[in-house]
């Protein structure tokens, strides 16, 4: 049978061609064969030693509750955060405030960068004599000009914002009696401002006041007092400059938190022009 020998590498071609197929086909859908990473419904990754392993996928309930804990503000945040937005909410502009004015749709009578003259009076076109604004919130501000330009266009749709506090200003926020923005009509040293704010409560952090002040690279420096050894004498008595900012931290508080929530308060740069 000299035959045999011939036709013997044809056939071993064909019983590796159908051995390779069989496992192919021997696989599940979604197996990964050696070397691969299988994708399927469970989707499956390569582990340390090599073989294939399950992965997890998370489950809807897990990544709510995650996003919800990141925006739930901390105590430090929601005891803080409030006192700049207000206090902008309610400021009444005065000399050096610098403000913008937009009106929905008329570019030529928008204006912005508008620095409030020591008159209190700012110029705007349409409006002859100009808009008085000293003592006024920028919502009044808005319907003023409104109620002017009413006569030259059909329904204006007015904002003004503040884009920069012209006075000098600190806070004293945090665990005190009366905690909010104030203007420095005089030098302060931290006891008086204090003081002024009515105290350190119960609930305060005597020995952890920390005193938040720009610097003039554009940062900031931070500095922890204890208010009691202040008070004795046994430590200086720092005066304040403009743009302080004072927390008297509850003894729970973290530093770092309060010092987050500063640099979260979207007012604090038109407050006090620091670098947060």
């Amino acid at each position: 049978m000299k035959f045999i020998p011939s036709i013997l590498p044809v056939y071993l071609v064909l019983v590796f061609a159908l051995f390779f197929v069989t496992g192919v086909a021997g696989q599940a859908p979604g197996q990964a064969g050696p070397g691969q990473t299988a994708i399927g419904n469970q989707g499956t990754r390569k582990a340390d030693n090599g073989k294939s392993a399950s992965v997890s996928k998370p489950v809807a309930g897990q990544v709510n509750s995650t996003v919800a804990r990141r925006e739930t503000e901390s105590e430090e945040e929601s005891a803080i955060l409030p006192y700049y937005n207000n206090y902008l909410r309610e400021y009444h502009l005065g000399p050096e405030d610098v403000i913008s004015v937009e009106v929905f749709g008329q570019p030529n009578y928008s204006r912005s960068n508008i620095t409030v003259p020591p008159t209190s009076k700012i110029t705007y076109p349409l409006i002859p004599g100009g808009v008085f604004v000293g003592g006024k919130t920028v919502d009044q501000v808005a319907e003023a000009i409104k109620k002017e330009l009413d006569e030259y266009i059909i329904d204006p749709q007015v904002s003004v914002t503040l884009d920069k506090v012209g006075s000098a200003r600190y806070s004293v926020l945090g665990m005190v009696g009366s905690p909010g923005v104030k203007v420095m009509s005089r030098r302060y040293n931290l006891v008086e401002a204090i003081s002024e704010a009515g105290g350190i409560s119960k609930e305060g952090d005597k020995k952890r006041v920390l005193l938040v002040r720009p610097n003039p690279q554009g940062g900031f420096s931070q500095m922890v007092l204890d208010i009691e050894k202040v008070m004795s004498g046994k430590a200086e008595v720092p005066y304040l400059v403009p743009g302080d900012q004072i927390i008297i931290p509850e003894k729970k508080w973290s530093l770092s938190k309060i010092m987050n929530a500063v640099g979260k308060a979207s007012m604090v740069r038109v407050l006090f022009g620091g670098p947060f």
